[in-house]
């Protein structure tokens, strides 16, 4: 700019600012609104696009070394700057990328479709390449997937693989056991006998747990406490608002024996209150297993118990499978100390059984059919096995029978009188 085009220049100024100032109020705030607008973009623009990095350039017109602007992503160098222009850049054609600054005068050609045992974790486009990742259960070596790591019996997995890094393995320590080949499952404790009342004949390895022996009734039976049948059967006795005095109005009018009051109050102190209920009616029920009456309702809950037996007794679920189970349900959770000890002490076909009565206990006046209901909602987040919603969506069908319901119910009614009828009624 000359001295005489400063000066002008200078001069304008204050003309320019006088102007300004008589401007009405809004159309000032809509300028330095739009001057904020501005400056913002401006300076974003200045950072990315104004100074971005340099490299030097011989320039064979002027015989002169350039400092000319880099590429930025998604564009190729098409012309390097000289005196006059600034360097020229071009966008990517598809299937091309580039991904940083540079001054290449091509773009990178973008990586072909993914391997075998590959998914597309992300698409090409101009300023990203192609990413490929494995797929679950397995990892990359090099250029190739490949499955996960199986920790052989007597090994358990300590570190799960991942789509990077393959299973690590470690052999189990005094007092675990691991008795299958498996990429996810950890050592397991061995069964400590005497928690079930029974005798270590066998101490466990590294390969086997320990092996208990007895025949204690309650371990035959698995140590169920109140059956699916048995709650669909008694939840008819429990109102759905508890008067203080329930299980004594309960205790009074059911027919034949009657429990006494010390196992009322030994049932107040140890169990919930829908809890209590089911506990005071079972302790009834076997102080009167002779009676007609009772006899029926035990024919009954037997019936109903093989039916479930049949449909949900053939699930023989793995250790994990019984796990993603429990988790799957809502509430507190039972644990993998439990589970262990419940794939000892039951059956295969009774381990389902035996952990959706210990989930009752730990939530206290959970509904076990609602409970169930909601674990089958979340079954493919928990990738159960096919048999096992299968199994489960019978048991719940079957439990829900309108004529089974109504049946238990009238039996119930029938069997404790109007009285509590009355009382049950109002509290509902």
């Amino acid at each position: 700019m000359s001295a005489r085009a400063a000066e002008t220049h200078r001069s304008a100024r204050p003309a320019a600012a006088s102007k300004r100032l008589r401007f009405p109020g809004t159309t000032m705030n809509k300028l330095l609104c739009c001057a904020l607008v501005f400056l913002d973009i401006s300076i974003k623009w200045t950072t990315q696009e104004m100074f971005p990095p340099k490299y030097l350039h011989y320039d064979p017109e002027t015989s002169h070394q350039l400092l000319c602007d880099k590429c930025p992503p998604g564009t190729y160098l098409k012309q390097h700057c000289t005196a006059k222009w600034k360097t020229v850049c071009a966008p990517c054609p598809d299937h091309y990328y580039t991904d940083s600054w540079h001054t290449s005068d091509e773009c990178l050609y973008c990586s072909p479709v993914c391997k075998e045992l590959q998914y597309v974790k992300q698409e090409c486009n101009r300023t990203h390449n192609r990413v490929c990742e494995c797929k679950e259960g397995s990892y990359l070596e090099v250029e190739f997937c490949l499955k996960h790591r199986s920790c052989p019996p007597g090994f358990g997995v300590v570190q799960a693989g991942t789509p990077e890094r393959n299973t690590v393995c470690k052999r189990c320590p005094g007092g675990f056991f691991s008795n299958e080949t498996s990429s996810k499952a950890p050592c397991r404790k061995h069964t400590n006998c005497s928690v079930f009342g029974l005798l270590l004949t066998q101490k466990g390895n590294a390969t086997h747990d320990n092996l208990c022996s007895g025949n204690n009734e309650s371990t035959q039976k698995c140590g169920i406490d109140v059956t699916l049948c048995e709650e669909a059967f008694f939840r008819f006795a429990v109102p759905t608002k508890f008067t203080p005095n329930w299980l004594s109005v309960l205790v009074d009018n059911l027919p034949g024996t009657k429990v006494n009051a010390e196992s009322v109050e030994r049932i107040k102190r140890r169990h919930s209150s829908q809890e209590q209920t089911f506990q005071l009616l079972k302790l009834w029920k076997h102080q009167n297993k002779d009676q007609d009456m009772v006899k029926k309702i035990i024919q009954d809950i037997d019936l109903c118990e093989n039916s479930v037996q049949r449909h949900i007794g053939h699930a023989n679920l793995t250790f994990e499978q019984l796990r993603s189970l429990m988790e799957s349900l809502p509430g507190k959770k039972v644990g993998a100390e439990d589970i262990e000890k419940t794939t000892k002490a039951c059956k295969s076909s009774e381990q389902i059984l035996k952990l959706l009565s210990l989930w009752r206990i730990k939530n206290g006046d959970q509904d076990t059919l609602k409970g169930l209901m909601h674990a089958l909602k979340h079954s493919k987040t928990y990738h159960f096995p096919k048999t096992v919603t299968q199994s489960l969506k019978k048991t719940i069908r079957f439990l829900h029978s309108f004529t089974m319901y109504k049946l238990y119910q009238k039996l119930f009614l029938e069997m404790i009188g109007n009285q509590v009828q009355s009382v049950k009624i109002s509290c509902l």
